[in-house]
Order: structure tokens, then C-alpha cells, then sequence
């Protein structure tokens, strides 16, 4: 049914049955990496094939991985992890042009409403590693940089990978969010530039062991 003519109590009750599925659905996960990044990348292409490295040292190390499902960057990560023996999850969302699922997924699901799909992302993240990408990329980085600097989520490894593609963005929020009082210095320091996948894995997998750590001392 076109979502514009469900009543909006109905609508409620979809949220509710999205929220219940994907809780449930991730509920055994355990703490992941969400990998964000742009679906136009093409398999070969250096992107694409970072992503997949990364997924691959993230799953032998008993990280699962959560991608949005679709291709680029997201199926290179879901294919890197796919080969190991750690979860590579797809969220994928219902858009009117159709994003076909990645076929590298152990657990793929389908979501219609964003804000139920960034739950997802967030609820399990023990990292967000974003590669170069789009709106949707832009959008995945604010939030997750909006809820650790207002305390909503406990804070994470945000890392964006490709220094060259990140530093023009980097330089106007210095020279024009920050010399507008926008924002203050720390909050430039609430994500970390790298330029591979190791580097990346490596910050990851230390604040992973970190919390494992904290777990245990509880």
C-alpha cells in the first residue's frame, strides 16, 4: 500500500513492527562496526576494495559487520567479512528506486523508515568507519558525530577514511563552523582521519578490547 494513504495509526504500528524486528533480529549480535560509504563505487575501484579489507580484518578478529546492504562500499565491507566467521549484516532500506540487497550478508533485513534503520546502525556500534559517499553518507556521519557530543550514546571510534576525499570538509568546519563559535576545538576531535583499512581496524579493535576489558573489571 502507498505509505501517503495508511492512516497514521496504522503507520505507528509499522514503526513498532520494525523497531521489535530489528531489535530482535540483532538482539545476539553483540558489538559490531558499522561501515558506511558511497553505493557508487564499483567492485576494483580503491574504495571498494578498502572496504573489503576491512571487513575482513574486522570479521578474523570476531567483529561483526553492519553496512547498509547495498552496493559500493557496503558490499565490499559485507563481502570482506563474509568470508570469515563473524556476522555480516544488511540493513537495507525500501527506496523508490530500487537498492538491490549485496549478496554478501549472513543477515539481511528491510527497513521503510530511516530513523528506525539508524536506531540499528547505532545500537550495537562499537565504530562507525565512513568512507567517502554522498547525502546519505553526510547524513550517517552527522548523526553519529551529533549523538556523541550531546551524550545520547555512549562515546565510539568515528573514523573517516581517505584523508584527501575528508580534508576539504575538515578545513571549513575549522575555518568557518568553528571560527563562528559553532562549534568548540574538542568537538573537532570526536573523529580520526585515516587512509586504510588498517589503521582504521586498529583503532576499532583497541576501543573493542577496551570495553572488553571494562566488562570484566565489572
Amino acid at each position: 500500500m502507498d505509505e501517503a494513504k495508511i492512516p497514521e495509526a496504522w503507520r505507528v504500528l509499522r514503526i513498532q513492527s520494525e523497531l521489535v524486528d530489528g531489535i530482535e533480529s540483532l538482539a545476539k549480535l553483540g558489538g559490531a562496526v558499522t561501515v558506511f560509504g558511497g553505493a557508487r563505487f564499483k567492485a576494483g575501484s580503491e574504495f571498494y576494495e578498502e572496504a573489503q579489507k576491512l571487513g575482513a580484518i574486522l570479521g578474523e578478529a570476531g567483529v561483526p559487520v553492519i553496512t547498509g546492504g547495498g552496493p559500493g562500499v557496503m558490499e565490499g565491507a559485507n563481502k570482506g567479512c563474509f568470508a570469515s566467521s563473524s556476522a555480516s549484516v544488511g540493513l537495507n532500506i525500501s527506496l523508490p528506486t530500487e537498492q538491490e540487497p549485496n549478496p554478501y550478508q549472513d543477515m539481511s533485513l528491510e527497513f521503510r523508515y530511516f530513523f528506525v534503520r539508524k536506531f540499528m546502525f547505532v545500537k550495537h556500534a562499537v565504530g562507525f568507519v565512513i568512507f567517502p559517499g554522498g547525502y546519505g553518507t553526510m547524513d550517517e556521519l552527522f548523526e553519529a558525530l551529533t549523538l556523541v557530543q550531546t551524550g545520547k550514546v555512549r562515546p565510539f571510534p568515528i573514523i573517516l577514511l581517505g584523508a584527501e576525499y575528508w580534508q576539504g570538509l575538515v578545513d571549513w568546519m575549522r575555518k568557518t563552523m568553528l571560527a563562528n563559535g559553532c562549534i568548540e576545538e574538542r568537538e573537532l576531535h570526536l573523529f580520526t582521519i585515516v587512509d586504510d583499512a588498517e589503521s582504521a581496524a586498529k583503532v576499532i579493535l583497541q576501543h573493542a578490547r577496551m570495553l572488553q576489558a571494562q566488562e570484566i573489571a565489572e
